[in-house]
């Protein structure tokens, strides 16, 4: 599994011109499921979300996590992250897991981070063409991919 995160000040998700969800301050991220993954992928990834300390403190260093603070989050599929550009120009997304695979991970990996978090996610809808607009804070993005554990 890959993700992106982004912290926002504000993220929404438009679904034919409609809001479909939409957070206040906390986390965005961008969820790619890729062949192979599974639910210990997911397990790992939810936990190194809480706890990444990329919120600022009081002192406005980044030291407090997820968990430290009543911040909202969002999860959209993202299949796009495992885009190969090795040959030619067009991306090849053979890579990304079959949607039979994906969908109940892209769930699971939602209940789980509901299930640590005590809090309800929002989210994109799963293969869907979707708007997403959000307000980059710090600006901090952070790619974490389950299989390198970096």
């Amino acid at each position: 599994m890959r993700i992106v995160i982004q912290r926002v000040s504000s993220a929404s998700v438009l679904i034919e011109k409609t809001v479909y969800s939409n957070i206040n301050k906390g986390l965005l991220i961008l969820l790619g499921i890729g062949e192979g993954d599974d639910e210990l992928d997911a397990d790992w990834l939810c936990q190194k979300i809480i706890s990444l300390r990329i919120f600022n403190d009081a002192e406005d260093k980044m030291n407090l996590a997820l968990t430290d603070l009543d911040s909202d989050l969002m999860v959209v599929s993202q299949f796009t992250l495992f885009a190969s550009t090795a040959k030619g120009n067009r991306p090849s997304f053979t890579k990304a897991a079959h949607p039979s695979v994906a969908i109940p991970l892209y769930e699971y990996f939602i209940q789980k981070l509901e299930t640590l978090t005590q809090k309800s996610i929002a989210t994109g809808r799963f293969g869907t063409n979707m708007q997403i607009s959000l307000i980059n804070d710090g600006p901090v993005t952070i790619f974490i991919d389950s299989k390198v554990k970096e």
